[in-house]
């Protein structure tokens, strides 16, 4: 699907279950990305994602072409942006994302992933504007999401942040 630097993102498959199970019941990846995740648990979320009966496109990341994390790009539901505060009729998506090794943590690898993942929403896809929520204790993220070009706009009801990436923002650089 995507490969750029030493990244690739590709749609996700059932054989990577026991990888996602692997990551969500690692104590460092929990702590920011949780809830922990039995491998039954990981095949229920993410079955439905990869068979196309849910409204998020599930992805790898390859690093080196070796499985070490997991991005997720969808249309941001109407009842989210009604929280987020943005209009009804735009088209905006979310990412979500994580490193599930975390010996791979600071290495440059998530700017790199969420990069490619941007310039393909927009390229391929035409999606100007881009939000993620972030811990506001995570801040190795919010430092990556930064150098992607995000911004903070809004901090939400449970400790988060709501980040935004506009392409337009972006140009004015």
């Amino acid at each position: 699907m995507i490969h750029k630097y030493d990244v690739t993102i590709r749609i996700m498959r059932e054989s990577d279950f026991p990888y996602m199970a692997k990551w969500l019941n690692d104590d460092l990846v929990i702590e920011y990305y949780g809830p922990r995740l039995t491998l039954e648990q990981v095949i229920a979320k993410y079955g439905p994602r990869i068979s196309d009966e849910h409204y998020v496109m599930p992805c790898i990341v390859e690093y080196k072409e070796e499985s070490i994390g997991y991005i997720q790009y969808y249309k941001v539901p109407k009842e989210q942006l009604k929280i987020y505060c943005y209009p009804l009729k735009e088209p905006i998506y979310g990412i979500d994302q994580f490193i599930g090794k975390s010996d791979l943590w600071g290495k440059g690898i998530g700017t790199r992933m969420i990069s490619a993942l941007l310039e393909y929403l927009y390229f391929r896809i035409g999606i100007n504007t881009v939000v993620l929520d972030v811990k506001s204790t995570n801040l190795q993220a919010i430092k990556c999401y930064q150098k992607c070009g995000f911004r903070v706009v809004k901090e939400l009801e449970d400790t988060s942040l709501l980040m935004e990436w506009e392409l337009f923002q972006e140009l004015k650089k």
